[in-house]
């Protein structure tokens, strides 16, 4: 018998911004999952002493700038999102659910940009990053069927193994909410792509991208076309075990131009490529590291140099940035988890390099 295959998600979204509540209700998990464009994920275990409470909900509306508590202070944008707090006995810590979709997540976890990290397995595959966030606040983060996960303690002490196993015992909310979102690809989730908000310039990986401007960017091909759209472009249309399935354009018209492609594995591993003509985009040859702690090293691909840059060479996250002999640049940016470290890495960066054809046929680019 044949499986039928999974619809993709579908949530509520406010029809303007005006409606937007002015204090964010509090909403249980399993209720809110429906104005969600992401997975929403409940603790199953306490730290010890703790209580968990009913959590915000930060409803999506389109753009349109609103006195609303909690609403992003640097874009017009108004996506969803999920705040809870979980304290006891003197400590309180905060989580943040949310779809990181303006760029790709900062060595997988921004919220902890510019600090010192450190990578701990959390069952699945899956790894929680601990270190400081930009508040100075102890923090952690993890990527998880594509929800961005934040936390940050904000009174007290709780120990890494706490959070850590405060982590491995997140369950979604609604478990059948997990292959509907990740069948459904991020060019239809993403708000950036579905709206024209203003942009939002920030750091993507080791190295130093050209960040784009606040001026919105992206053509995004629709989702049935992204097959033969990138057949077309001589671009691979799987990497490994990932497989792509949105693709955009950005760049200011002219002279300014690059390739987005998002791979997405079956447990919601994220690749990020984006190719250009050589010179002819915002990748700079040779990169230059970002500020972030991690490791830089030049490897071999056929006698050709790769850059990469990765945090943990068992975990990831890496970033590789390379050139192709038929005119190109390119960077390959890979979210964090067992198997995706920096050998595995290579070997998907030496698969892509291979299986692309891009003499006379990246039209969009030219």
């Amino acid at each position: 018998m044949v499986s039928s295959p999974v619809p993709p998600w579908s949530w509520q979204i406010l029809d303007r911004a005006d409606d937007l509540d002015r204090v964010p209700p509090a909403i249980e998990e399993a209720r809110a999952q429906q104005w969600c464009n992401f997975v929403l994920w409940r603790p199953s275990r306490l730290p010890e002493g703790c209580d968990l409470s009913v959590g915000t909900l930060r409803r999506e509306a389109p753009p349109g700038r609103v006195e609303a508590e909690g609403r992003t202070p640097w874009s017009d944008a108004n996506p969803s999102g999920y705040r809870t707090e979980i304290s006891g006995g003197g400590r309180r810590l905060r989580l943040k659910q949310f779809l990181y979709d303006w760029a790709f997540p900062a060595a997988d976890h921004p919220c902890l940009w510019g600090s010192e990290t450190r990578p701990a397995e959390i069952g699945e595959g899956r790894v929680v990053w601990l270190g400081t966030d930009y508040l100075g606040h102890r923090a952690a983060s993890a990527r998880l069927a594509r929800t961005t996960v934040e936390l940050s303690v904000l009174e007290g002490e709780f120990a890494d193994d706490e959070i850590v196993a405060l982590f491995a015992a997140l369950r979604p909310a609604v478990p059948e909410a997990v292959p509907r979102v990740l069948a459904t690809p991020f060019a239809e989730l993403s708000y950036w792509a579905r709206h024209p908000a203003d942009m939002v310039s920030v750091p993507t990986g080791v190295f130093r991208f050209h960040r784009r401007g606040r001026e919105h960017e992206g053509d995004w091909t629709p989702s049935e076309e992204v097959t033969a759209f990138l057949t077309a472009q001589g671009v691979p249309v799987s990497a490994g075990g990932f497989r792509a399935e949105s693709a955009a354009t950005f760049g200011d018209g002219s002279a300014v131009r690059e390739l987005e492609v998002v791979y997405l594995s079956v447990s919601g591993g994220e690749l990020r490529l984006t190719v250009q003509l050589t010179g002819g985009g915002r990748l700079a040859f040779p990169p230059e590291r970002d500020k972030h702690p991690a490791t830089a090293e030049v490897c071999d691909l056929g006698g050709r140099p790769v850059h990469l840059g990765y945090l943990s060479a068992e975990f990831g996250a890496c970033d590789a940035w390379w050139q192709h002999p038929d005119g190109y640049d390119l960077r390959l940016l890979g979210s964090a988890g067992a198997g995706l470290g920096r050998e595995a890495f290579l070997g998907l960066v030496a698969g892509l390099d291979a299986g692309l054809r891009l003499a006379g046929n990246a039209e969009v680019l030219g």
